[in-house]
């Protein structure tokens, strides 16, 4: 699995940098800072605030057969015992997913009922 992981950051590497190759006129240095900021992009972590606690939420990248894919995780400690995932081609869609798993899970486990989550829902 850790040669696999290196594989996709090598793709991903090699796609980012045809992404922003450099014109005529720039220099190598110009293209790794680009390059760093496009890859670092890929990931997120947040806080959130979710029915009066304290939530947290991320996002990373993954390729699966050749296509970049994001992994998103909900939770939040102390009330919840349990994660919302996602995993979806859409960067702007996984949060989202995964906040939806995350009440759905809620919505079993007793800790919010139906109402409550139909405000998060939609």
């Amino acid at each position: 699995r850790n040669t696999m992981g290196r594989f996709s950051i090598l793709v991903v590497l090699v796609v980012l940098a045809t992404a922003v190759a450099p014109s005529t006129g720039q220099d190598w240095g110009d293209l790794s800072t680009a390059l760093v900021t496009q890859i670092s992009g890929l990931w997120q972590n947040g806080e959130m605030e979710f029915m009066g606690h304290n939530c947290y939420f991320s996002v990373r990248p993954k390729v699966k057969r050749w296509q970049l894919y994001f992994r998103g995780k909900m939770w939040c400690p102390g009330w919840a015992p349990f994660t919302g995932q996602s995993e979806t081609r859409s960067r702007s869609r996984v949060t989202n997913k995964a906040v939806n798993d995350f009440v759905q899970k809620a919505i079993s486990s007793n800790l919010i009922t139906q109402d409550q989550a139909r405000l998060w829902l939609e």
